[in-house]
């Protein structure tokens, strides 16, 4: 059973930044800023309020979130049935589940409030989860729409309801201390006012009630023409406004003291404005909606309104098509159903850019407002760009739904260009439309195919027509799909005939036709390589090549209408997606499936950046673009052909949490736990040469040492100095003391003994053992312990003259062919055997037992130099391609 895809694994989405849910702001005294939170679906995002920059992304819930709220250390959020306690914004820590699902949440000091869709109030100790309380209420009497706890009430909650009542309960005592008649319509939302005893009810009729809670007086109210309130806020910085939310995207500001409309703010959001709030004692406020934006304002205006400050946005309509920009694959180019162009970037939000919404005349939109532009472009279906011109000139070609006009857009700028291509022979036909454009390679030449038949080519710079193709038309019935060769001598256009044609792209003569077995849905050209992808309405992949015209590959598989398609940057991939909601990836040197998998919601557009690090996708119903990892950039990766049956399996988009209950607990333990004392192995493989860490200290000087001793001489002798005793030592790098007795100089005997000459070494006695044992590790360990001076001394009592033998030596010869042969410590045994060599190498070329021996080693030496310095010059080849070759 397949798990997934091999290829490509879930990074992150992109463009979400609050829906529906309520913003909420919380102020931090360590940093002394505000952090405004957003709900994006299974996750909310907290930015700060002096950058308005991205701080942290929660962790990942199992369903949509449906109400959150917060106090100075958790932030609270509630899914189904669920509420969730999140620390530092990021990670769960308490858990509490109600019997309902949950549509709105209150802290109270170490209490959390909870009220499900049932009007069933659930009250917990927060640290201990235990349950504090419950309430019941009924919906068909008292369904509870709003919550809040008025300032300096003492255990006091204020309860709204849709039946327009209010009730004050002690949950102290579980009492009800007061129920206000209310005032005839449901209560939408409950402020609390900068006076005490004064709160703000919003009705669903549109009107704002300043309600006294201890006289249980109405102060003031006002009427608001849009509609049910939706949020309410004070200022306060010492102007006395309250703000005012409907849903239709309208603020108003009221001024308190004057009791009067001190001013609007329309069309602040595309839709109800479900978050407002302001930001305590600055002049500033932040506003949210389910048009996936969130603004700040600032209120520095002669009549008292808020202009627009910052601004964090993405789609309100799914996006129709994405396609990355640039030569370094860090931008994504996103064109949405709601007519806008943005520009995504993978690096960091702040590298954002909105070029803009489509309209015919800019600068009378922006007098009359996005939202009442009546010369608002239909959405973009299809779009090309180009960079190499695009500091000079408009990049960038749009065609829109249904639409005759072709636009131009400028990324550097980050709006809409200045020309309109359109052919003056449409101007009487209404009923034209263009259908797909292509920007050359050069930056200078755009190719526009309609749905009457007709391709032409218009300059970049002046929007000046070029010439057509075909004579009257180049295709009889609608162009699919245009393209134009990375040299710009070759244009290639593909009709509903069924035809693909190849044009002279400067002389615009035919060249040559090749008929498809079906008719064409789509084709993409990959320029460096000069394969043609077709995706055929019978579901099939056609790649042509465009040098010799012919089919070199046909993939069949996919079991809906193909969406989008893109080449890796080498040519070797292309990736497909369909409405079958799999994303699928064929080798065309293998010419087989090698990666599929399966997605819950079909694919719209993908594409794949030019360094092949992230995979692009949007899907239906989606507002996001979903980034995907290559996994073949940091894994091997076994890529083999896919079984015709081969059934892919589901894979959630970036974002979705694992369900760890489906995971054993012992396999999570293994993957997760780690005790900090991993030892790296003494030798990773055995067909690897692993170097020794003895420091080069220790054995690179050691054919030099003589030459050291020569030039570290002491210019004078030294002075003998006058100590009553020494403790003699033994040779070696650790210090040690002589255990033979010290004996009077007087005593001492003159008398050189026979026995002291026959004395052999210590290293001799280490290799007589491992002769014995045929282990000659514990000679290296050995060896390894010793100074370079201390080493000499060993190797040269060897000899026979030293005190060895023609035995010892034959015996250091085979530890050195068993050092060679096991591959460790590659570096140290070059040096034992360069020394061993330059001390004894006279003596050894007179000895043919040792000469034999040291035959057996040469062969040994010569395969592994041989195979090393093949590996050296391999990787001299591959560092000095990358460095010269043009990639």
């Amino acid at each position: 059973m397949s798990h997934g895809s091999k290829v490509f694994v879930g990074a992150r989405a992109l463009g979400f930044y609050s829906n529906h849910v309520p913003l909420l702001t919380k102020y931090n005294r360590k940093f002394k800023d505000t952090y405004v939170i957003t709900s994006i679906g299974k996750a909310f995002h907290t930015y700060n309020c002096a950058r308005f920059g991205l701080v942290s992304v929660s962790d990942t819930h199992p369903y949509e979130i449906s109400c959150m709220t917060s106090d100075s250390k958790y932030v609270y959020t509630a899914y189904q049935n669920i509420v969730t306690a999140f620390i530092r914004s990021t990670t769960a820590e308490h858990v509490y589940e109600c019997s309902g699902d949950v549509h709105l949440l209150l802290p109270f000091g170490d209490h959390l409030i909870a009220v499900d869709s049932d009007s069933h109030v659930y009250i917990w100790h927060i640290t201990t989860q235990e349950m504090y309380m419950e309430l019941e209420f009924s919906n068909a009497t008292f369904q509870i729409s709003a919550i809040m706890h008025p300032s300096t009430y003492l255990n006091k909650i204020l309860f709204g309801s849709h039946q327009g009542q209010l009730q004050l309960w002690n949950i102290r005592n579980n009492k009800l201390v007061y129920i206000f008649d209310g005032w005839g319509s449901s209560i939408t939302a409950i402020e609390q006012a900068p006076a005490v005893d004064v709160v703000a009810v919003g009705l669903a009729n549109g009107n704002i009630i300043i309600h006294n809670l201890r006289f249980d007086e109405s102060v003031m109210t006002f009427t608001q023409d849009w509609g049910p309130i939706t949020a309410i806020s004070f200022r306060t910085d010492g102007h006395p406004i309250m703000a005012t939310a409907s849903t239709i995207g309208h603020i108003a500001l009221w001024d308190l003291e004057e009791k009067k409309l001190k001013s609007q703010m329309r069309d602040v959001h595309h839709g109800s404005v479900t978050g407002m709030k302001f930001l305590d004692s600055e002049p500033l406020m932040v506003t949210s909606a389910a048009d996936n934006s969130l603004k700040m304002w600032i209120f520095d205006q002669p009549d008292g309104s808020g202009r627009l400050h910052k601004i964090r946005s993405g789609h309100y309509a799914p996006p129709t098509m994405i396609r990355f920009h640039g030569s370094h694959g860090k931008d994504i180019l996103s064109a949405g159903q709601d007519c806008t162009l943005k520009s995504f970037s993978t690096v960091h939000e702040k590298h954002n850019k909105n070029l803009g919404q489509a309209s015919m005349k800019r600068s009378v939109a922006k007098k009359k407002g996005l939202k009442h532009d009546t010369f608002k472009l239909p959405p973009i279906n299809n779009f090309a760009a180009e960079c190499s011109r695009e500091m000079h000139w408009d990049g960038i070609v749009a065609c829109h739904h249904g639409f005759p006009i072709v636009t131009t857009w400028n990324f550097q700028k980050c709006c809409m260009g200045t020309h309109k291509l359109k052919h003056k022979s449409f101007d009487d036909n209404l009923h034209v439309q263009a259908t797909v454009v292509e920007v050359t390679s050069c930056g200078n030449f755009a190719v526009v195919g309609w749905s009457t038949g007709h391709v032409d080519t218009y300059n970049m710079q002046s929007a000046i027509f070029r010439g057509s193709y075909g004579i009257p038309v180049a295709h009889e019935g609608a162009i699919r799909g245009v393209a134009v060769d990375g040299l710009n001598q070759v244009t290639i256009t593909a009709g509903t005939d069924g035809l693909i044609k190849f044009w002279n792209f400067k002389s615009k003569d035919l060249i040559k036709n090749v008929k498809m077995d079906c008719t064409i849905s789509k084709v993409f050209l990959h320029r460096e390589s000069g394969m043609l992808a077709v995706a055929l309405d019978d579901f099939t992949l056609n790649v042509l090549d465009i040098d010799t015209y012919s089919i070199v590959r046909i993939f069949v598989g996919h079991r809906n209408s193909i969406t989008d398609m893109a080449f890796r940057s080498d040519g070797r991939w292309l990736l497909t997606s369909s409405m079958d909601s799999t994303i699928r990836t064929w080798d065309l040197p293998l010419g087989k499936l090698v990666d599929s998998f399966l997605l819950d919601s079909p694919a719209t557009s993908l594409t794949l950046s030019v360094t092949c690090d992230y995979l692009a996708t949007t899907h239906v119903d989606d507002l996001g673009v979903y980034l995907w990892n290559n996994r073949t950039l940091f894994v091997h990766v076994s890529l083999q052909a896919l079984p015709d049956d081969f059934e892919p399996t589901v894979v959630a988009l970036p974002g979705t949490c694992i369900n760890t209950k489906e995971i054993d607990n012992e396999e999570i333990k293994d993957v997760y736990e780690f005790d900090g004392n991993f030892k790296s192995p003494d030798q990773i493989s055995s067909e690897l040469v692993t170097l020794s860490l003895l420091p080069q200290s220790r054995w690179k000087s050691l054919t030099n040492l003589e030459l050291i001793r020569k030039r570290n001489k002491p210019k004078e002798p030294p002075k003998l100095a006058q100590v009553p005793f020494f403790l003699p030592t033994l040779p070696g790098l650790e210090l040690k003391f002589a255990t033979s007795e010290l004996k009077d100089s007087s005593e001492a005997s003159r008398i050189l003994q026979i026995d002291a000459l026959a004395e052999t070494s210590e290293l001799c006695n280490y290799l007589s053992r491992a002769e014995e044992t045929q282990d000659y590790m514990p000679v290296l360990l050995y060896m390894k312990e010793l100074g370079p001076s201390a080493i000499d001394t060993q190797i040269r009592s060897l000899s026979p003259i030293g005190g060895g033998s023609v035995h010892m030596m034959i015996y250091f010869i085979q530890f050195l062919n068993s050092a060679l042969s096991s591959k460790q410590d590659y570096q140290l045994v070059q040096a034992y055997l360069g020394l061993f060599l330059k001390i004894h190498g006279e003596f050894l070329t007179k000895d043919s037992d040792l000469t034999d021996e040291l035959e057996t080693l040469q062969r040994i030496q010569t395969t592994a130099w041989k195979e090393l310095n093949k590996k050296f010059n391999q990787s001299a080849c591959i560092v000095n391609y990358l460095k010269n070759a043009t990639i």
